[in-house]
């Protein structure tokens, strides 16, 4: 992965300066020499770049705000800040949902959680008319959002990341093939026929938030590389999932609906061709193309993918070309040429932003913009909505119950582990890959384990698998809680027994730096 030339930009939380502003510390500056501005290539620590604070010079308080009140705001600020900083928190919020849906659903106010997803919603547009419930626009209309942050990810990971290059893609292919082949194949195993059967792509999927913040809580024993092949993993085991709804989970195919999204493709490359870049105007083809994947009975939501993987992932401006827009408007400012004139500052101070903008590739802007509200927002919510699993009214009578249950179960808590570390396996001792730097085998081990937490996707499938299935969805849901349950307890335990704290010289080792490894 490239990495920038120039030194480093030191920056300080917006808050740090502005607490440091309210106590009159007057020798604070905005740049400090202990905190840095990565490498907008190096992904490693994207959680932290997204959420980080903007750079802010040490202002009085705007016109119109209360010292007090200020003062006070910003010292909540500094610990939701820090909440959102760390990894765990996208797990741990995601973890508070399905746990807050699974009690509702089994508490005295069951119906309510029931009727609130069922709450219609009713459309009138001229002579269109329709209505949709509130689960509709979760599942098919804000997960679009979902999958346009996977089709981002996996463009970025094509072009600079570890599937850039054949060497270091084979490891976390293998790997994924291995995590998606054996689940399938034990979910086969117990149901080789009938409506059941329906469910093998259930237990294929791994939740990237969940299994990142599990393996974070490892601590010291858990090197970059090992973080980094996990991300590589769940990212490719995200798009053979997007391919298995596309597929296998399409009912009713019409045609006429594909002639409809072929068009706002169409569209869509005539805005890249056109020269406009990603933003509001391309909420017009991604509707385009939902509305044509509904109309043809593909899942609408993989619109978000074709578009997350038509967006361009260079920027516009080079490093010297933003430095010399951002110069001219600075010089506007110095020179005196805008003074007073609020339309001259307007039209600088939007050059400025023009520049900074197009600095970055509008991949990166994309995850940058988008992850919060998604890992804080969307998810948990689909969690919220789909997890409430009424554990009283599973029917564990049905025929298929205990095959449905072992299929997933076993497929996520054991399926997963032994097709990652088999593959993986197989394929460093045919020569055609090698382990990370510092990853041992049963690091391998933890990944595979790890990667059996399927919870956000693997609920996803079996939405689609089991439509019309009542029992059969109950029964795949509550499997999929038990084994990604089972996968992040036992990924915890052997991690602690088997894992070691890292070496100095591997805990040395940046994302970055594994990522440029040629030892990957």
């Amino acid at each position: 992965m490239a990495s920038s030339s120039t030194s480093p930009i030191k920056i300080v939380p917006a808050s740090d300066i502005e607490n440091a502003r309210e106590k009159r510390l007057d020798d604070v500056s905005p740049l400090e020499p202990d905190q840095t501005l990565s490498d907008p290539h190096d992904h490693s620590h994207q959680d932290q770049a997204r959420l980080a604070p903007p750079l802010a010079p040490s202002l009085a308080a705007p016109p119109g705000a209360s010292k007090n009140v200020r003062a006070l705001a910003l010292k909540v600020r500094g610990p939701v800040e820090h909440f959102l900083h760390l990894e765990t928190s996208g797990g741990m919020v995601l973890l508070l949902a399905a746990a807050v849906a699974l009690i509702w659903a089994n508490s005295s106010f069951a119906h309510s959680y029931h009727a609130l997803w069922h709450t219609p919603m009713v459309f009138n547009i001229g002579s269109v008319h329709g209505s949709v419930n509130l689960h509709f626009i979760i599942n098919d209309v804000l997960m679009t959002i979902f999958f346009l942050l996977a089709g981002l990810e996996i463009k970025r990971e094509i072009v600079h990341g570890e599937l850039s290059e054949i060497r270091k893609a084979a490891l976390p292919i293998a790997a994924a093939m291995g995590g998606m082949l054996a689940p399938a194949l034990i979910y086969v195993a117990f149901n080789p026929s009938g409506a059941a059967s329906a469910g093998w792509g259930v237990p294929m999927a791994t939740d990237i938030a969940f299994a990142v913040g599990i393996l974070s809580l490892l601590g010291k024993r858990v090197p970059a590389s090992m973080t980094i092949l996990l991300l590589a993993l769940a990212i490719i085991d995200d798009l053979g999932a997007i391919l298995v709804i596309a597929i296998f989970y399409t009912a009713d195919f019409q045609m006429t609906g594909i002639y409809i999204a072929a068009a706002g493709i169409g569209v869509l490359f005539l805005w890249l061709k056109m020269g406009l870049r990603p933003g509001a105007t391309y909420l017009a083809p991604l509707a385009i193309i939902w509305t044509g994947l509904f109309v043809a009975g593909v899942h609408p939501t993989l619109a978000g993918v074709i578009v997350g993987l038509a967006t361009p992932v260079k920027p516009w401006l080079s490093e010297q070309q933003f430095l010399l827009a951002a110069k001219q408007s600075l010089n506007d400012f110095e020179d005196g040429s805008v003074h007073n004139n609020e339309s001259q500052i307007l039209a600088a101070i939007k050059r400025l932003h023009f520049a900074a903008r197009e600095a970055i590739s509008p991949v990166v802007r994309g995850l940058d913009q988008m992850h919060i509200w998604i890992a804080f927002g969307i998810m948990p919510l689909f969690a919220l909505a789909n997890a409430g699993v009424d554990l009283g009214g599973v029917d564990f009578g049905h025929p298929a119950a205990m095959k449905i249950m072992l299929g997933i179960g076993l497929g996520l808590a054991l399926g997963k582990p032994l097709g990652v570390v088999l593959l993986s396996w197989l394929l460093v001792k045919s020569g055609f890959a090698s382990l990370p730097k510092g990853l041992p085998w049963s690091g391998m081990l933890v990944i595979g384990l790890t990667a059996g937490i399927g919870f956000t996707m693997a609920i996803f499938i079996a939405e689609l698998a089991f439509v019309g299935q009542p029992a059969m969805l109950a029964l795949a849901k509550l499997a999929i809680l038990l084994g990604t349950a089972g996968a992040a307890i036992v990924g915890l335990l052997v991690g602690v027994v088997l894992l070691k704290p890292v070496s100095e010289e591997i805990a040395g080792l940046t994302p970055s730096d594994v990522e440029r490894s040629t030892e990957y």
